[in-house]
């Protein structure tokens, strides 16, 4: 490898992730030679033991934590070696020291800090009495070792006692075992408690719920925590974490106090000073931390779920469509489109109030069917979507059209953006929300990679979480869920492109050039010819790229150039073309994997071409089904009992949010989802799924809505 790895990094890492030794230097060396983790999951089950995407992922977030230590490792020793204060056993101690908590500790006394008032002690040339004192030994007077201390600097015996307190308080403080000793009560037994702020009751009326609050912090779930941090930092709620603060004391001083003489005394007045100014703020401020980045992790989970089931939800496929993008006042914005996307008309129609042109709306919509001779009609769910729907409903058209409800949560974003301008330089906003309405239909994938995923909707507090976390982790689903699906790329965007494996967005743009200068690519293997594309790049993207109609079968599958030759070999022992191998089941029944396992080529490969062959570009997600909601207008309309459909649109850790076709989605708790105990509601249901549900409550005030799967179910 390029750069070292230290067995102890490769010893933590295999004990975090659960791997073998063999499959994490494996992964660590493909990605040090450049390899992208879908190649890696796809395309070297072999050398790391068919490892998923989720799992070396986890190996190089391992890799990286570890080697942030070593920097900081670094940063500390270099900095304790200028104050000219490194020892041999100190620099022992931290190079061998893999806790970054611990590691913290050790740094402290030698942190550079603000002046503090133990510093102001130490200049008035206190530390003696200090040491005195908190010796505790038997003879020792303090308000008479004090007396000598007094000078111009110091007024009596008292300010003296005070300034040698504050020496002990922080020598107290940085003790690594008195922060262990906090460390375990904070563990134990920490409370979160909440108050609403003074005069804040009529303002934060929404955090209600934790105006008056108290929980155990280690039961106090990931939802729960970022909404009252958000009602803190709006200046709503007043929030504390803290043990019992009697019971943490009395520990510290079974190690601190080691006598009961006078001096002793004035020990246990700078522990409680050191306790209640130092140690429990500082320690509070690490679980406070350590909280946060628990609950960041299982929020930024969800929404990467979240993500990628959106990113896979089905497409409608190559369809001519309208998209109509829906609004009252300044009417809805309707664009044809091609089967693959490409914007043919655009115009604006007025059917509902104020204009009312219901008439003219009406016959520019059957006109456009008629003239473009299209199959669907995509229609955003936002503000006047249910009544464009009906509207459409009510057309007689001389064909079979099929209407969708798309969501519309982004498409101003991406109308806005860079990516639209530069499609559509010349049309407004309007239009370009309403072409990514109607190419969200025809496919989600494509088109919700242009929107920056926090946009979508399908998030969980996502501005509360590690804003750079979170980036990275909805980057590695979106580039999960190009590659998975794989990606045509004689009709696919530059922006698109940038998402596959090896490309990014300079050789996204080339290829789109060379397509626009050279015509549609006829072969894999014409990628070569692209400006900078070199043999690395082509290794890792050629896989993930589909050629529909390729003179050679195998550029329409997912079977990597590197392995047509083992197709080839199966086919000439067979004495049939690949195509024909590929389009005859009972040929490819013949073939034993086992007589084609390789020094390079192991049996996981092999299983991977037979099923590529068995259905070559194939897509995984399947097709868009049509929807209608249940003919209600507002939440004024739903009574308890009532059993309406719905749709999906949101999964958080305590439940799925559905929209039923109102303003407001119902929740239906994690509790009401399955007649059974579900501790993940991804594991019951899915993002954009079609199910029944029953009101079980609504709450006017607050505009909630309480819905059940599971009861529905039971009637």
């Amino acid at each position: 490898m390029g750069s070292v790895l230290l067995e102890k990094h490769l010893q933590l890492i295999c004990t975090s992730t659960q791997l073998k030794p063999k499959q994490v230097r494996a992964v660590l060396q493909l990605l040090e030679e450049g390899a992208t983790i879908p190649f890696i999951a796809r395309y070297r089950k072999e050398a790391t033991g068919s490892l998923d995407e989720v799992q070396i992922a986890e190996v190089q977030r391992e890799s990286k934590k570890w080697n942030d230590l070593e920097a900081r490792k670094e940063t500390i020793l270099k900095s304790i070696q200028e104050q000219g204060k490194l020892t041999p056993t100190l620099e022992q101690r931290i190079q061998q020291n893999y806790d970054p908590t611990s590691l913290e500790d050790l740094y402290l006394p030698y942190k550079r800090k603000r002046k503090t008032r133990a510093d102001k002690a130490r200049e008035k040339g206190l530390e003696p009495l200090a040491q005195k004192v908190f010796s505790q030994s038997s003879g020792t007077d303090p308000f008479l070792e004090a007396g000598s201390f007094i000078n111009e600097d110091v007024s009596d015996a008292e300010a003296a006692l005070q300034g040698a307190r504050d020496i002990i308080a922080e020598w107290i403080n940085e003790d690594e075992q008195n922060r262990n000793t906090v460390r375990r009560q904070f563990r134990r037994g920490a409370t979160i408690r909440s108050k609403v702020a003074r005069g804040k009751q009529d303002e934060g009326a929404k955090y209600r719920d934790y105006f008056d609050f108290e929980e155990p912090l280690k039961n106090c779930p990931s939802h729960r925590l970022l909404a009252i941090r958000r009602g803190e930092e709006e200046g709503i709620l007043r929030v504390v974490i803290q043990p019992e603060e009697e019971e943490t004391i009395y520990q510290v001083e079974k190690k601190v106090i080691s006598s009961n003489h006078p001096a002793s005394k004035q020990v246990r007045i700078a522990l409680e000073d050191a306790y209640k100014r130092l140690l429990s703020p500082s320690i509070e401020t690490e679980f406070r931390g350590s909280s946060k980045a628990r609950a960041d992790e299982e929020a930024i989970s969800v929404f990467a779920e979240n993500l990628r089931q959106l990113l896979l939800a089905p497409p409608l496929g190559q369809k001519r469509t309208l998209g109509i993008d829906p609004g009252f006042r300044t009417g809805c914005k309707v664009v044809v489109l091609d089967a693959s996307g490409q914007l043919l008309d655009h115009t604006t129609i007025f059917p509902h109030p104020p204009q009312k042109e219901e008439r003219n709306a009406k016959k520019t919509i059957e006109h456009l069917v008629a003239q473009y001779q299209l199959e669907a009609i995509a229609i955003g769910n936002g503000t006047a979507g249910r009544e464009t729907m009906a509207l459409c409903r009510s057309i007689s058209f001389p064909m079979p059209i099929d209407l969708f409800l798309v969501n519309e949560s982004g498409a101003s974003i991406y109308s806005a953006s860079e990516v639209a301008r530069e499609e559509f330089p010349d049309k407004d906003v309007t239009v370009r929300g309403a072409v990514s309405i109607g190419r969200r239909l025809l496919d989600p994938l494509a088109e919700l990679v242009k929107i920056d995923p926090k946009s979508i909707g399908v998030g969980q507090y996502q501005h509360d979480v590690n804003a750079s976390q979170l980036k990275e982790s909805l980057d590695q689903v979106v580039v999960s869920c190009v590659n998975r699906v794989g990606i045509n790329i004689n009709t696919a965007s530059t922006h698109l492109l940038t998402y596959v494996s090896g490309l990014g967005p300079s050789l996204a743009k080339n290829i789109v050039t060379y397509r626009q200068e050279n015509g549609p690519f006829k072969a894999r293997k014409e990628l070569l010819k692209v400006s900078r594309m070199g043999a690395k790049a082509y290794e890792q993207a050629a896989g993930f790229l589909r050629i529909p109609q390729a003179q050679n079968p195998l550029d329409n599958t997912g079977v990597h150039p590197e392995s047509y030759h083992i197709v080839a070999q199966m086919a000439k022992d067979l004495g049939c073309t690949v195509q024909e191998l590929i389009d005859h089941a009972p040929l490819r029944k013949k073939i034993n994997p086992r007589q084609y396992i390789s020094e390079h080529i192991g049996l996981p490969t092999l299983k991977d071409i037979l099923k590529e062959l068995e259905k070559p570009g194939l897509d995984p997600r399947g097709r868009a089904k049509t929807f209608e909601f249940a003919n209600i207008q507002s939440i004024n309309d739903l009574k308890p009992g009532m059993i309406v459909p719905g749709i999906i649109n949101n999964l958080t850790n305590f439940g799925a949010f559905v929209d039923i076709g109102i303003k407001e989605s119902g929740l239906v708790h994690v509790s009401q989802i399955a007649n059974r105990f579900v501790k993940n509601p991804a594991d019951e249901v899915r993002l954009q799924q079609q199910v029944m549900v029953k009101v079980m409550d609504i709450d006017l005030q607050r505009r909630r809505i309480q819905l059940s799967i599971k009861a529905v179910n039971d009637s």
